[in-house]
Formats: C-alpha cells, structure tokens, sequence
C-alpha cells in the first residue's frame, strides 16, 4: 500500500515538473539587450538638433571659404597687373608674402574645418553618456545582464532590442533644443592667425541635462602666387 501511495506521488510529480517549468520560463532573465547606438544619437530630439547645428556651421564655413577664395583671386590678379610696373625683386617679394598669406589662412580654415568636426563628436558622446542610466534601468527591467551593439548582432529577436524605449526615455529627459533656423556665421578669423579652438567656438553646444561628426573639406583651388621669376 506505502508502495503504491509513494509511485503515485512519484508520478505526479512528474507530470507537474514540465508545466511548472513552461509557467516560469518567461519570468527567466532576458541575459542580453539590444541597442542600436546610431539611432540613439540620430533619432532623438537632441541629436537631430546637433545635426541641424552641424549642418548650418559646416554651410557657413564652406560659403566662408568661398568669399576668401574670392578675395585672394582678386588680389592675385591685381598683382600680377602690377608686375610690368615694378622691379623684379619687388614683385618676388610681394609674391612671397602673397603666398604665405595663402597658407595661412589654408591652415586656419581647415583648423575650424576639425574643430568643427571635434566639437560635434564631443557632443555626440555627451548623448550617449547621457543614456547610460536610462540604459542600465532598461537592463535591470529587462532582466539582462548583457547590453550589445546591434552592429554586433548576428540574429535577435525584437524583443531584445531596448532603442526604442531607451530613445523615447531620453527625449523625455532632456529639453527640446531650438530649431536651427539661421546658419550662424563662423567666427572670425585674423589673416594667417590660428582659428579657434575649444567648446562653442564653432558649433553651439546642444543643451544636455548634466549625466549620472563630417566637416567640409576646404577646397583645394586656392589661388597660386604669381610666378617670382622676372
């Protein structure tokens, strides 16, 4: 009798262990969580804004470029009018000094052309760092223990990917930045002098509560110093 009780407990302990284990299988750790890091800077509010303020800087810099170019044309030409009027060693040193212009100011355009660059990779981080606590409270209500790169994903289901929450937390934190309306004009830069350097000289930093880039290339038509030969 103890016999047939204690194969009937055995039994059914059996048949309950499958269903016990199927009714807690959802509840069991994710372990690893999605994200896709590009969309988290460009699809939020305030990475769409710093893109606008890049794109307007980098419009600016390049027409910039153009009125220099066409000012140093100018002076090329009116140059070389003059060479038939004045001695040789003269020309050869108003050509020298035409040229040294030229690279300078080649030199510190291109300076602002990757202090622009700089400043919105900067920017781009401050984003992301920004994210990192709302990622880690995805993570820890996820029941994940791990957090990838989507870029690194072989596979995955739907499920595991946080961005979409993670983009819409973040736009909820963090203020909405102004539309960039007006291109801002870079700053000034003296002849031959170094451009400036260091946050907001270029590009106007987007608002980021505190946390828990393409720039144009210069072109390369510069005007060349008339020949020094007399």
């Amino acid at each position: 009798m103890h016999g047939l009780a204690a194969a009937a407990l055995a039994c059914a302990l059996a048949l309950a262990g499958p269903a016990l284990a199927q009714s807690e299988a959802p509840q069991m750790p994710a372990g690893v969580a999605v994200i896709d890091q590009g969309r988290l800077i460009t699809d939020t509010a305030v990475g769409r804004a710093l893109e606008q303020r890049f794109q307007a800087a980098s419009r600016a810099l390049i027409a910039e470029n153009r009125e220099i170019e066409a000012a140093l044309e100018a002076e090329e030409q009116a140059l070389t009018a003059r060479r038939a009027q004045i001695e040789p060693a003269e020309f050869r040193r108003l050509a020298a000094e035409f040229d040294a212009k030229v690279e300078g100011i080649r030199d510190a355009q291109e300076a602002k052309s990757r202090t622009l660059t700089r400043q919105r990779d900067e920017e781009r981080q401050r984003i992301v760092e920004q994210a990192l606590p709302i990622l880690a409270r995805l993570m820890q209500d996820r029941g994940a223990l791990v957090l990838i790169d989507r870029a690194s994903v072989v596979i995955s289901r739907d499920a595991a990917d946080i961005t979409d929450e993670a983009i819409a937390r973040l736009d909820a934190l963090t203020p909405q930045a102004p539309e960039a309306d007006a291109e801002p004009e870079p700053p000034e830069t003296p002849e031959g002098g170094a451009a400036p350097s260091g946050p907001g000289a270029l590009l106007p930093p987007v608002s980021v509560p505190p946390a828990a880039g393409t720039a144009p290339e210069i072109p390369d038509d510069r005007p060349q110093s008339p020949a020094a030969t007399p």
